[in-house]
């Protein structure tokens, strides 16, 4: 199974979903904020107040943390095209998101304990410190849906939270941008549908449409 094209996927479907806040009632007054200083990122000066706030502090532990670290790295590794998804960051943008959108927080650390229980069961040891091999029998065992087992109805959720929550951190990072090979918008320089993408569908431009419209202008 191609994990990161079937991430991909998902990503561009969900990416950024529970990422907005939720906007201020009508009848509320809007209470004017200074922006922290030092913060340059596009928010609201009551928004970057939020975050920082929630950036100070902390919710999960050091053991949960390293648990959460080595699943996002065994549902996104590293490879030949970027990085893994520790690296991409998406350890610290789940101990955000949890901060910032409380309902994740007991179904993760809930999670985080089924696995450690399930691993020592198995293995007598925490799921960080069983080998990669043991990690990877437990994950088979909840990261396929419709073939797990009934007794793993509870992992199997977890590891669809934490899915979702590591491809959408991931392929929201610059190395996961990278990744998709997406570069925006770039005035005057478009060239047209990708041949490869015309191959595909067995599409080509016509005479007139690469004379009239199909050009690079570095105008």
């Amino acid at each position: 199974m191609d994990r990161r094209k079937y991430l991909k996927t998902l990503a561009v479907s969900t990416a950024g979903a529970g990422l907005l806040f939720q906007a201020c009632k009508p009848e509320e007054k809007k209470e004017v904020v200074e922006a922290p200083k030092g913060l340059t990122i596009d928010r609201y000066a009551a928004e970057q107040v939020r975050e920082q706030k929630l950036a100070a502090e902390k919710f999960f532990d050091e053991h949960e943390m390293k648990t959460i670290t080595v699943l996002s790295d065994i549902i996104i590794p590293k490879d030949e095209i970027s990085g893994s998804a520790s690296e991409a960051g998406v350890p610290d943008f789940i101990e955000f998101i949890v901060k910032d959108m409380p309902d994740y927080q007991t179904p993760l650390r809930g999670g985080i304990k089924w696995l450690d229980v399930q691993s020592m069961k198995r293995f007598n040891a925490d799921f960080v410190s069983c080998s990669a091999e043991q990690q990877i029998e437990i994950v088979d065992d909840i990261a396929y849906p419709e073939q797990a087992k009934p007794e793993m109805k509870q992992g199997v959720a977890f590891f669809n939270t934490m899915r979702d929550l590591t491809a959408c951190g991931f392929f929201t990072s610059k190395i996961g941008i990278k990744d998709l090979g997406y570069v925006g918008n770039k005035p005057n320089q478009w060239d047209g549908v990708p041949q490869d993408v015309l191959d595909q569908y067995g599409l080509k431009y016509d005479d007139r449409t690469l004379e009239i419209s199909v050009k690079f202008d570095n105008a």
